[in-house]
C-alpha cells in the first residue's frame, strides 16, 4: 500500500471512529496538579466557608457565567461561598487559546480528497466535505486554577489547576468540567500531577 492510500485509509478509520464516538457520552480529561496542606479533617468542619477574591481582570461581566459553574463545583467538594467571614480566600482562574497541532500523516504540501469531515460549534455538530489533512485544526486549551488561602494568616493552603486540550470547539460546560477535576480529591487530593476523567453534562 502507497504512502498516499495510508493516509487515505487512516483518514476513513479517523472518520469511523468519529460516527461511532456520536453515540457515547464525552469525557473530558483534565492533567490536573495539586497541592495542599489542609489537614483530613478539614472536611469535617461544617461548613467550609469561603470568601471569593475577583481580581481586576475578572470584573467584567463575561467572567460571570464561568464564576458561576466555579461556584457550582466548589459547592459539590462542599464549600460554601460566604463573603463576609469565609475562613478561606479563593481565586480563580481561568483561561482559553490554542495549541498548534501537528498531523503525523502529513509529510509535505496540504493534500485532500473527497470526502466528508466533522465540524463542531455552539449551534451543534455536522458535515463538511473535503477533508484537508495540510492543515489540521490546532488544539482548543482550556485550563482552570484555584488558589485557597487562610482568611486570618494569608497563607496559601491550597493549589490546584487542571488543563484540557481537544480538537473540538470548546463548549463552555468544559470549564465546571475543569472546575471539578482541580477539586477531585479535595481537601487532600493526590500531590502533584495526575489525569481526572470526568463526563462532559449532556445538553438537556
Amino acid at each position: 500500500m502507497t504512502t498516499s492510500s495510508w493516509k487515505k485509509y487512516a483518514v476513513l478509520l479517523g472518520m469511523a471512529a468519529l460516527l461511532g464516538g456520536c453515540a457515547t457520552h464525552r469525557v473530558v480529561e483534565g492533567d490536573v496538579r495539586s497541592f495542599s496542606q489542609l489537614p483530613a479533617t478539614a472536611s469535617a468542619q461544617q461548613p467550609m466557608t469561603y470568601r471569593l477574591e475577583r481580581l481586576p481582570s475578572q470584573q467584567d461581566a463575561s467572567f460571570d457565567p464561568i464564576l458561576a459553574l466555579a461556584e457550582q463545583a466548589l459547592a459539590r467538594a462542599g464549600l460554601q461561598r460566604d463573603d463576609t467571614a469565609g475562613q478561606w480566600v479563593v481565586q480563580l482562574g481561568a483561561q482559553a487559546g490554542f495549541t498548534p497541532r501537528r498531523d503525523p500523516f502529513y509529510d509535505g504540501p496540504g493534500w485532500a480528497f473527497g470526502g466528508w469531515g466533522w465540524y463542531g460549534g455552539r449551534g451543534g455538530w455536522g458535515m463538511r466535505g473535503m477533508w484537508n489533512l495540510g492543515e489540521p485544526s490546532p488544539l482548543h486549551r482550556r485550563a482552570v486554577s484555584i488558589v485557597m488561602r487562610d482568611a486570618r494568616t494569608q497563607t496559601v493552603v491550597y493549589e490546584t489547576s487542571a488543563v484540557h486540550e481537544d480538537v473540538w470547539v470548546s463548549d463552555p460546560a468544559v470549564y465546571g468540567v475543569l472546575f471539578d477535576a482541580a477539586l477531585n480529591g479535595f481537601p487532600q487530593p493526590p500531590q502533584g500531577s495526575r489525569q481526572v476523567r470526568i463526563p462532559l453534562p449532556t445538553q438537556p
